[in-house]
């Protein structure tokens, strides 16, 4: 009877949990809960967005960020804000958790280490152009490697002579292995575990990857632009476009002593070198963030550690070893494990 009893509510989570995984990948509302900033609560897309997802991508679409104390949804396009906390974009400027605009140049052909924490590590790879006479090189990001779970991601822009927007530059990998992802708005790739999952959110340059619970990246793809290269005298060379990544972060969890060229915006007490309004403020920090390849955390101030993700998954074995196999304990979130 008990074990009756206990495949019925295996078969309710399934049925909740696969309700939940239809919600993300399109909700009209959606309900905080209770270790968020908005706890509880039920937020609705408002009538101008009243979907997450679209195929067209030039309409808005509803966001609701249950971490934000906004607690309400907003209509937003899903490609970058580079103009908002979280981003990087352009040659590079990041805007911090602190609201903060500044420059990190890195090196062209280096690896620097954007975000580094206990569960995750972001690095970005930057490629550059020295015009003559210019004491440095102008630098873009070109691709991101991401660590999370004893496993390893990694999205870069593929190199071309020109630009062609008809076509896809992107290029994934997970685990070292060649990641394929079809054409199209909405289609979709996620890991054999579903710890990470990437979504075009326009027909080619332009994803969305997510690891549940950690951060969610948007990344748009975009070459140096005649008009860029007027502007800024990059003098870009004609065998080469530049393309580069345009990214936003949004995260979740990070823990007080985060660390990275953008982590380190998100600590409490952080005081950032560039000043606000003081334009091009640009900030160091080379030698502290540079790694050995895209997909390392060996830097001098990184944080991140393979070993202890392993060990966090132990204990929460020996945690929850056992639990309660009855409604109550169903729906405070932990797994299920039923003994006869």
């Amino acid at each position: 009877m008990a074990s009756k009893r206990c495949l019925f509510f295996i078969i309710l989570a399934t049925i909740v949990v696969s309700g939940a995984i239809t919600q993300v990948k399109a909700y009209t509302s959606s309900y905080c809960s209770h270790d968020s900033r908005c706890p509880g609560q039920y937020i609705s897309c408002p009538s101008e967005c009243p979907e997450s997802s679209s195929n067209d991508p030039n309409t808005k679409v509803c966001r609701i960020d249950c971490y934000s104390p906004k607690c309400k949804a907003q209509c937003k396009h899903n490609k970058p804000e580079c103009d908002t906390p979280g981003s990087a974009c352009y040659d590079p400027r990041f805007i911090g958790g602190d609201s903060i605009v500044f420059y990190f140049h890195g090196k062209a052909n280096e690896h620097f280490s954007l975000v580094s924490d206990s569960n995750l590590q972001i690095n970005g790879r930057f490629i550059g152009h020295q015009p003559t006479g210019r004491t440095r090189p102008f630098t873009w990001i070109q691709a991101l490697g991401l660590l999370f779970n004893s496993h390893s991601f990694s999205l870069e822009a593929t190199k071309s002579a020109t630009w062609d927007g008809g076509i896809d530059h992107l290029k994934f990998s997970y685990d070292g292995e060649d990641v394929s992802l079809a054409l199209g708005g909405l289609s979709s790739w996620k890991s054999p575990e579903g710890e990470i999952e990437v979504e075009r959110t326009s027909e080619v340059n332009s994803v969305m990857v997510n690891i549940p619970g950690v951060v969610e990246i948007l990344v748009n793809v975009v070459p140096v632009t005649a008009e860029d290269d007027k502007i800024h005298g990059y003098n870009v060379p004609s065998d080469d476009c530049f393309a580069h990544l345009e990214v936003q972060f949004k995260f979740t969890g990070l823990s007080d002593g985060v660390e990275g060229v953008l982590g380190r915006t998100y600590q409490p007490d952080f005081k950032n070198p560039a000043k606000p309004g003081v334009a091009m403020a640009v900030v160091g920090g080379e030698d502290k963030y540079r790694t050995t390849s895209l997909l390392s955390s060996d830097c001098a101030n990184c944080i991140y550690d393979s070993s202890n993700v392993a060990e966090k998954e132990n204990s929460m074995i020996k945690e929850y070893g056992t639990l309660d196999c009855s409604a109550k304990g169903l729906f405070r979130g932990n797994g299920i494990v039923c003994k006869k």
